[in-house]
């Protein structure tokens, strides 16, 4: 398949700047696989669509505050800091991306916060990433790691908005979020409420959890025409061997299993055995999925409404089928669904 056929008009109007008043009370657009029919509903009614012994996966990845605003020593420039993986914590080592890039040079100084609270190095100029930063800092480990929290924002994409608001640190995040990672919540997770789960509890509807840190990888521009050719960013992900039975024993029983989000779909894709079954899993993913492809795992998926052109997108079409995903996303258009990490839902079952 071509980066072109992934290409359609969304308003810039359409792309959600802020959260849904409540979690579960998104709207849901419901596309049945098999025949293309589509449903209007609200998130909440969900558990409607779910039946005792299924299940359903979560990534219990947690967010944390990646963008850090600074300055450049002596021209006193503003320099935009984005967090991307810790290399090594105890030289306090992490890989960066460094907004405006051609500004900085290996050497280069930056402070963040009043009173120069933080001030970091550049020490490598040419990783694929970006840089790579040395923080410098005397005190103790947990004394970094509290400054770099309070000064970090939450990594709120771009295209939704340049800075973090006060409701973000609980919103860009699911309520199972419980291990530390993650540059980009996983969207799909974001509508669930304690409420919600709790009544899916009630009915006898199983929920297990993954982990896979999400990184830059899933938002980076396909700049290839030929999807092939195309190279997915790594990502670590653990699947337990509880997680691996439970799921297991659910499709070998008939029952259905949910991903809830395209991280979980890319997790369990990622690992499975020749006998199209879960197995345990610890370590690093680059899996690319795009149409047509054969999926092993899940039965339905959970997803919110993805941008022209990206990797999301393509794994959306790979899960429900090309035409009749973007079939979909021509009525969600129409009808006015938001778009982006905060917006509406997509059930593809």
């Amino acid at each position: 398949m071509k980066l072109s056929q992934f290409n359609f008009d969304l308003p810039p109007e359409l792309i959600a700047s802020h959260p849904a008043a409540n979690r579960d009370e998104a709207r849901m657009l419901v596309l049945h696989k098999k025949t293309g029919k589509i449903e209007h509903l609200v998130f909440k009614d969900i558990i409607r669509l779910m039946h005792e012994k299924d299940v359903v996966i979560f990534n219990n990845t947690l967010v944390f505050p990646a963008r850090l605003f600074g300055n450049k020593e002596k021209t006193g420039a503003e320099i935009e800091v984005f967090l991307l993986r810790e290399l090594n914590k105890d030289q306090r080592l992490w890989d960066v991306l460094v907004d405006p890039a051609r500004k900085i040079r290996i050497g280069n100084k930056l402070y963040f916060g009043e009173n120069d609270a933080l001030v970091a190095e550049v020490i490598d100029n040419t990783t694929s990433r970006g840089r790579t930063l040395r923080f410098l800092c005397d005190g103790t480990y947990e004394d970094f790691k509290a400054t770099l929290y309070r000064l970090g924002e939450m990594p709120i994409p771009k295209w939704i908005r340049k800075h973090a608001d006060p409701i973000d640190t609980e919103r860009y995040q699911s309520v199972f979020a419980k291990i530390e990672g993650s540059i980009a919540a996983p969207d799909g997770a974001l509508h669930f409420s304690r409420e919600l789960l709790k009544r899916m509890e009630i009915k006898g509807v199983q929920t297990t959890e993954i982990t896979l840190h999400m990184g830059m990888g899933h938002f980076r521009a396909v700049d290839v025409e030929d999807l092939s050719k195309h190279k997915m960013d790594s990502e670590p992900m653990v699947i337990s061997s509880e997680s691996t039975q439970l799921i297991n024993r659910a499709k070998n029983s008939g029952n259905r299993v949910f991903a809830t989000g395209i991280d979980v779909l890319r997790a369990v894709e990622t690992s499975v055995t020749t006998q199209r079954e879960l197995t345990t899993f610890e370590g690093w993913t680059n899996k690319f999925i795009f149409p047509p492809y054969d999926f092993c795992i899940p039965s339905a998926l959970i997803t919110n409404f993805h941008l022209p052109q990206s990797t999301m997108l393509m794994f959306a079409a790979a899960f429900g089928g090309y035409e009749k995903v973007m079939e979909a996303y021509k009525t969600a258009v129409k009808e006015k669904y938001r778009f982006g990490a905060y917006g509406d839902a997509m059930l593809l079952i």
